[in-house]
């Protein structure tokens, strides 16, 4: 329902200030503008759907071949004692809870191609669990918030976007980014903890969460003073080697479970298949109403309105030029990568804003997108409070990436 309305709000605000521009400043390209815009926006999400395809195939094979030899049992035993507590709607030793852990880790360690797949496959498992199959569970709610809040430990991408724009240091964002990503996640899981009354005050959900910060501090002495070009060859090698790893894993465990694991892959394939084309309309929706909202130069207004609160409290207004990164990368990853990449060649790849623009677009995620995508492929309809939970999190991390910034950065 939350979905519904902010997509109907995004079109109507548009429409206004596309009527507003016509008539009073004689703009008579402004819906040509935006309807163009739109057209292209479908194409997009038509693009990104089916380009899905081949990954979702294939990593759906994968897990399959896990679930059928038992793998994801195991996974899910490890992390039940976390999981538990964070889920506590879902069964003891469910698939979901691996699923779920694969998704996390992949994220962790910014392999986007391979966190998508295992996070519609963990969704399909929340679904099977579901009485009401249109209305989202509190344990969707919170996977999909956590999600869309998820930890990156080495934000790769942007390491590498500010090489290639020659910054002095490219991996100087690493720290405030992973600080930054971290306050995001575990806002999004007080969100909903206070929503769904969960208590987080248990010693798994506390060990997670120390452990997380001891990890913070062994990555930050690993990689203190180490070449950006280093820092990316070590994490791709991680990356890669986890990857790869896995499945081989898989592969040899079915093998010996004496499974029929060409057959599994096959089977699990079609269902990713199935499931990229399923996501197509939910995408397709969301994707053309930030077209109209942005297009018609609403991100803009609302960027400039807080800008002008801001200088009128007399706080510092050197943030502001970089918060169009925050606010579209809610809406859009590529768009606020766009945005990001515009801040740095705008005001310098190393100046406060253009290291500011890092931080965020490395420290939070799409959140529209991850819940047209997510929701979309099991056919959720209402969302309950997941729209908002995300956002909670997307503002404070959002909050937390200028106040860091500021910490690391100065002006």
């Amino acid at each position: 329902m939350a979905l519904n309305f902010v997509w109907i709000g995004f079109f109507v605000i548009a429409f206004t200030i596309a009527l507003i521009k016509l008539i009073f400043f004689g703009d008579t390209q402004i819906f040509t503008n935006v309807v163009n815009g739109m057209f292209e926006s479908s194409k997009t999400g038509a693009e990104i759907s089916l380009g899905l395809i081949g990954i979702m195939s294939f990593w759906m094979g994968i897990m399959k071949i896990g679930e059928k030899a038992g793998m994801i049992t195991l996974f899910a035993k490890g992390v039940n004692p976390f999981f538990s507590k964070l889920f506590p709607g879902v069964p003891k030793n469910h698939p979901a809870n691996g699923s779920i852990i694969m998704n996390f880790s992949a994220n962790m360690l910014g392999l986007d191609n391979a966190a998508t797949p295992v996070g519609l496959k963990a969704m399909q498992e929340l679904q099977e669990l579901n009485p009401d199959k249109e209305t989202a569970t509190n344990a969707q709610i919170m996977f999909l918030v956590l999600n869309t809040a998820g930890i990156t430990l080495i934000p790769t991408s942007v390491i590498a976007l500010r090489m290639a724009n020659g910054a002095a240091n490219p991996a100087d964002i690493f720290i405030p980014s992973l600080i930054a990503t971290f306050i995001s996640f575990t806002t999004g899981m007080i969100a909903v903890s206070i929503f769904q009354k969960i208590n987080l005050f248990k010693l798994p959900i506390l060990l997670f969460l120390g452990g997380f910060l001891g990890l913070m501090a062994i990555m930050y002495f690993s990689f203190a003073g180490l070449p950006a070009q280093q820092i990316q060859t070590f994490t791709g090698l991680i990356g890669g080697l986890l990857i790869f790893s896995i499945v081989m894993l898989f592969i040899g465990f079915g093998a010996l479970k004496k499974i029929n694991v060409y057959d599994a892959f096959i089977d699990g394939a079609k269902d990713g298949f199935t499931t990229s084309v399923m996501i197509i309309p939910f995408l397709i929706a969301i994707l053309v109403a930030i077209s109209a909202f942005r297009t018609t130069g609403c991100m803009d207004y609302l960027v400039n309105g807080i800008g002008a609160a801001v200088a009128y409290f007399g706080f510092d207004t050197a943030f502001v030029p970089a918060l169009p990164v925050g606010i579209m990368k809610t809406l859009s990853g590529g768009g606020a990568r766009g945005l990001m990449v515009d801040v740095m060649k705008t005001y310098g790849v190393d100046s406060f804003q253009g290291r500011l623009a890092s931080i965020i677009q490395g420290s939070s995620e799409t959140t529209f997108y991850v819940l047209a995508v997510y929701f979309g492929s099991v056919g959720i309809k209402n969302s309950k409070h997941a729209l908002v939970c995300g956002l909670i999190a997307d503002f404070v991390g959002l909050i937390a990436a200028i106040f860091v910034a500021y910490l690391f950065f100065g002006k």
